[in-house]
Protein backbone atom coordinates (compact mmCIF):
# COMPACT_ATOMS: atom_id res chain seq x y z
CA UNK A 1 0.00 0.00 0.00
CA UNK A 2 1.43 3.08 -1.14
CA UNK A 3 1.70 6.11 1.65
CA UNK A 4 1.90 10.11 0.70
CA UNK A 5 2.41 12.55 3.39
CA UNK A 6 -0.46 15.60 4.11
CA UNK A 7 1.34 17.91 5.91
CA UNK A 8 3.45 16.39 7.89
CA UNK A 9 0.82 13.41 8.39
CA UNK A 10 1.41 9.98 6.96
CA UNK A 11 -1.41 8.89 4.96
CA UNK A 12 -2.10 5.61 3.87
CA UNK A 13 -3.85 4.76 0.69
CA UNK A 14 -6.11 1.69 -0.37
CA UNK A 15 -3.27 0.06 -3.23
CA UNK A 16 -0.94 1.28 -5.46
CA UNK A 17 -1.46 3.03 -9.16
CA UNK A 18 -1.17 0.54 -11.86
CA UNK A 19 1.94 -0.08 -13.09
CA UNK A 20 3.34 1.33 -16.39
CA UNK A 21 2.93 -1.04 -19.35
CA UNK A 22 -0.68 -1.94 -17.64
CA UNK A 23 -3.80 -1.43 -19.72
CA UNK A 24 -5.96 1.44 -17.78
CA UNK A 25 -8.35 -0.14 -15.60
CA UNK A 26 -12.10 0.90 -17.14
CA UNK A 27 -14.03 3.94 -14.82
CA UNK A 28 -17.55 4.91 -14.17
CA UNK A 29 -17.38 8.30 -13.27
CA UNK A 30 -19.90 11.21 -13.81
CA UNK A 31 -19.85 14.34 -15.76
CA UNK A 32 -20.64 17.65 -14.93
CA UNK A 33 -24.49 17.10 -15.86
CA UNK A 34 -24.19 13.39 -13.57
CA UNK A 35 -24.13 11.48 -17.07
CA UNK A 36 -22.29 8.02 -16.62
CA UNK A 37 -18.70 8.04 -18.38
CA UNK A 38 -16.58 5.06 -19.05
CA UNK A 39 -13.13 4.54 -20.51
CA UNK A 40 -15.08 4.21 -23.98
CA UNK A 41 -16.07 7.35 -24.25
CA UNK A 42 -12.28 8.58 -24.87
CA UNK A 43 -11.67 5.35 -27.54
CA UNK A 44 -8.24 6.56 -29.70
CA UNK A 45 -7.16 8.60 -27.56
CA UNK A 46 -4.09 9.38 -25.74
CA UNK A 47 -5.56 10.07 -21.60
CA UNK A 48 -4.08 12.22 -19.05
CA UNK A 49 -5.83 11.90 -15.76
CA UNK A 50 -5.32 14.37 -13.22
CA UNK A 51 -6.40 13.07 -9.93
CA UNK A 52 -6.88 15.12 -6.84
CA UNK A 53 -8.65 14.97 -3.53
CA UNK A 54 -11.14 18.50 -3.94
CA UNK A 55 -11.54 21.60 -5.87
CA UNK A 56 -12.02 23.28 -3.06
CA UNK A 57 -7.83 23.49 -2.11
CA UNK A 58 -5.97 26.06 -3.47
CA UNK A 59 -3.32 23.26 -4.90
CA UNK A 60 -5.97 21.17 -6.48
CA UNK A 61 -7.46 24.40 -8.20
CA UNK A 62 -4.44 25.14 -9.37
CA UNK A 63 -3.56 21.72 -11.35
CA UNK A 64 -6.46 22.10 -12.92
CA UNK A 65 -6.04 25.54 -14.25
CA UNK A 66 -2.67 24.20 -15.54
CA UNK A 67 -3.40 21.78 -17.13
CA UNK A 68 -6.14 23.19 -18.75
CA UNK A 69 -3.69 25.78 -20.00
CA UNK A 70 -1.47 22.94 -21.33
CA UNK A 71 -4.28 20.92 -23.23
CA UNK A 72 -3.88 22.68 -26.87
CA UNK A 73 -0.10 20.94 -26.70
CA UNK A 74 -1.33 17.71 -26.62
CA UNK A 75 -2.31 16.30 -29.79
CA UNK A 76 -5.27 13.44 -29.93
CA UNK A 77 -4.64 14.14 -25.93
CA UNK A 78 -7.16 14.65 -23.56
CA UNK A 79 -7.38 15.67 -20.01
CA UNK A 80 -9.43 14.27 -17.32
CA UNK A 81 -9.66 15.93 -13.97
CA UNK A 82 -11.34 13.69 -11.73
CA UNK A 83 -12.18 14.04 -8.06
CA UNK A 84 -15.12 13.08 -5.61
CA UNK A 85 -16.52 16.41 -5.74
CA UNK A 86 -19.85 16.70 -7.22
CA UNK A 87 -20.54 17.16 -10.72
CA UNK A 88 -22.37 20.38 -10.56
CA UNK A 89 -19.18 21.82 -8.17
CA UNK A 90 -16.78 20.80 -11.25
CA UNK A 91 -19.12 22.67 -13.88
CA UNK A 92 -19.09 25.70 -11.70
CA UNK A 93 -15.44 25.96 -10.82
CA UNK A 94 -15.28 25.25 -15.17
CA UNK A 95 -17.41 28.73 -15.42
CA UNK A 96 -15.93 30.88 -13.23
CA UNK A 97 -12.50 30.08 -14.65
CA UNK A 98 -13.05 29.81 -18.21
CA UNK A 99 -11.92 26.53 -18.23
CA UNK A 100 -12.84 24.71 -21.90
CA UNK A 101 -10.28 22.25 -22.59
CA UNK A 102 -10.06 19.49 -19.90
CA UNK A 103 -12.86 17.30 -18.83
CA UNK A 104 -14.02 16.96 -15.30
CA UNK A 105 -15.78 13.82 -13.93
CA UNK A 106 -16.60 12.52 -10.29
CA UNK A 107 -15.99 9.59 -8.57
CA UNK A 108 -19.00 10.26 -6.48
CA UNK A 109 -21.03 6.96 -7.62
CA UNK A 110 -18.78 4.14 -5.94
CA UNK A 111 -15.43 3.64 -4.60
CA UNK A 112 -14.21 1.14 -8.10
CA UNK A 113 -12.45 3.84 -9.03
CA UNK A 114 -10.58 4.73 -6.08
CA UNK A 115 -10.35 1.41 -5.56
CA UNK A 116 -8.66 -0.01 -8.96
CA UNK A 117 -6.32 2.66 -9.03
CA UNK A 118 -5.61 2.55 -5.26
CA UNK A 119 -5.56 6.18 -4.37
CA UNK A 120 -8.35 6.45 -1.58
CA UNK A 121 -6.95 7.89 1.84
CA UNK A 122 -7.96 5.38 4.23
CA UNK A 123 -6.51 7.62 7.04
CA UNK A 124 -6.38 11.41 8.17
CA UNK A 125 -8.78 14.52 7.21
CA UNK A 126 -8.66 13.53 3.68
CA UNK A 127 -9.68 9.99 4.14
CA UNK A 128 -12.14 9.28 1.82
CA UNK A 129 -10.94 11.42 -1.03
CA UNK A 130 -8.33 10.78 -3.77
CA UNK A 131 -4.82 10.81 -3.61
CA UNK A 132 -3.19 13.69 -5.98
CA UNK A 133 -1.65 11.60 -8.85
CA UNK A 134 -1.25 11.57 -12.50
CA UNK A 135 -1.84 8.59 -15.13
CA UNK A 136 -0.84 8.96 -18.90
CA UNK A 137 -2.18 6.28 -21.96
CA UNK A 138 -0.96 6.30 -25.26
CA UNK A 139 -4.00 5.97 -27.90
CA UNK A 140 -4.53 2.10 -26.58
CA UNK A 141 -5.05 3.28 -23.13
CA UNK A 142 -1.62 1.33 -21.84
CA UNK A 143 -0.06 3.48 -19.05
CA UNK A 144 3.01 5.05 -20.31
CA UNK A 145 3.84 7.40 -17.45
CA UNK A 146 2.06 7.43 -13.53
CA UNK A 147 3.06 9.63 -10.26
CA UNK A 148 1.72 9.60 -6.92
CA UNK A 149 2.35 13.32 -5.70
CA UNK A 150 4.41 12.11 -2.39
CA UNK A 151 3.22 15.60 -0.64
CA UNK A 152 -0.12 16.88 -0.75
CA UNK A 153 0.25 20.16 -0.92
CA UNK A 154 2.44 19.62 -3.98
CA UNK A 155 1.40 20.01 -7.91
CA UNK A 156 2.11 17.04 -9.87
CA UNK A 157 5.07 17.30 -12.58
CA UNK A 158 3.79 18.64 -15.66
CA UNK A 159 6.98 18.95 -17.45
CA UNK A 160 7.24 15.18 -17.25
CA UNK A 161 3.53 15.27 -18.72
CA UNK A 162 4.16 17.36 -21.09
CA UNK A 163 7.60 14.96 -22.24
CA UNK A 164 5.44 11.94 -22.74
CA UNK A 165 3.03 13.20 -24.95
CA UNK A 166 5.12 15.06 -27.36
Amino acid sequence: MAKVKLGDFEVTLNGDLPPVGSQLPNFFLADGDLKNVDLDHFKGKKLVLNIFPSMNTPVCSAAAIRFNALASKFENAVILCISRDLGFNHKQFCINHKINDVVFLSDMRNENFANDYGILHTNGKFQGLLARSVVVTDSNHKIIHTQLVEQTGQEPDYDKVVEVLT
